[in-house]
Parts: C-alpha cells; structure tokens; sequence
C-alpha cells in the first residue's frame, strides 16, 4: 500500500439526507479512482433515526410514534437516534488498501473514541460481543458502518451533550434496557460538540497513521 492522504472535515449542523447524499458521492469517486486520499467528516445532525439493512424492525417499536424522521440505511445494526449534542463521525476509508479487514477497522473506531473519551477524563471500554462504546453498563458511543466495494461510509455517534429522551423511543441499537449516557452527564461538565470534534481531528490523525502503517507492515 502505498501512502496516501487524510482529511478531516468539520460540516457543522446537517440534515442527514444532505450528509448521505455527500457520503455517496466520495465513495463513489473513491471507488473509481484508488489515487484520492481518506476523509473524515465531523458534524452533527437535525433529529432524526436510522435503522441498517436488516429484516428484523422490532428495535423501532414500530415506527409511527416516532417524533422525528426516520432512514432506512445501507449499514449494519438495528435503530439509533441522531440529533444536537451528538457528534457524528463518517470515515470514508479505502479498506483495499488497508487489508480488507472489517474487524480491524471497528475496532480502530473504538479505540479512536476511547482515547478521545480518556482526554475528557472518561473511562471507556469495549464490551465482548457488543460493537460501541461503554461506561459499564452504559453506552455512550454507537458505530454502524456500510461498505461498498471496501469502500466505508457511516461510522460513528458520539454523545457529547443534551436531551438523550429521544433514544426512549426505541430499542438503541437493539439492545434491551441499555442506558444511554454522555460526556456531559459522566463528567457534570458542558463541553460542545466543536470541541470534542477538535479532539477527535487531533487523535484520528495519529489513528489513521498506525491503521496505514500496520498495512504496510504486513505487505512488506
């Protein structure tokens, strides 16, 4: 694999069918040219849900009482919520050049948002066969990636701060009884969205690095 360029761009407040529309247009210009350079795109977005491809609804308790506009996506997992205080995170990352391995790449997601967390003073971990982020027994960071031609768009929310009411309207992420919590209500402190997003630019430059570098390890 051969080096190649990382952006991150931070998008501010966005409606979620503009940020998708934007997510497909990269990865399709990724897809046909192998030459351009991974992006990050950091932003938070007008309430809404998602559910990825998956037969099984049940995780939205139906969906006609839902308050705010729900998309069916092309990632996997059951529903989320999006919405103000969230910082949403959306690499679009070549993985034919680095290994073509999924597992690796949700776990370099992961570890991105705990060493993020740790700078806030929060202690996060991985639970065994649960995808996400974890204080305890409480998810602070929810991850649903698609990929197209090992191209990956989606990724990752983060709760940074304000009203985590809307996620009592469905089954986070498919999981019975979690408990959903934030930056904000594990450290009693008020921190934005930008300034976590600031955080995040710092460390997932580093993270990229080591993702690019152990491919060229194993190729070698």
């Amino acid at each position: 694999m051969s080096e190649r360029s990382f952006s991150i761009r931070w998008l501010g407040r966005v409606a979620f069918a503009d940020a998708l529309a934007l997510q497909e247009d990269l990865v399709a210009k990724k897809r046909a040219n192998h030459s351009l350079g991974d992006e990050l795109f950091l932003l938070e977005h007008e309430p809404v849900y998602t559910i990825g491809r998956t037969p099984d609804q049940s995780s939205l308790r139906g969906s006609a009482h839902l308050p705010h506009p729900l998309f069916p996506i092309n990632r996997g997992g059951q529903a989320t919520y999006h919405g103000p205080g969230q910082l949403v995170g959306y690499p679009i990352i070549d993985l034919r050049r680095c290994g073509q391995d999924l597992h690796r790449y949700l776990r370099w997601i992961e570890a991105l948002l705990i060493e993020t967390l740790s700078s806030f003073g929060v202690s996060a971990q991985t639970r065994t066969g649960l995808t996400g982020v974890w204080i305890d027994d409480r998810k602070i960071a929810s991850i649903g990636v698609g990929v197209r031609h090992w191209v990956t768009m989606h990724g990752f929310a983060l709760n940074v701060c304000g009203d985590l009411a809307p996620f009592d309207q469905i089954v986070p992420c498919g999981i019975a009884n979690v408990t959903m919590t934030s930056i904000e209500k594990e450290t009693g402190r008020a921190h934005s969205v930008r300034e976590v997003a600031t955080r995040v630019e710092a460390i997932a430059a580093g993270h990229i690095a080591r993702l690019h570098e152990e491919e060229l390890a194993q190729t070698s």
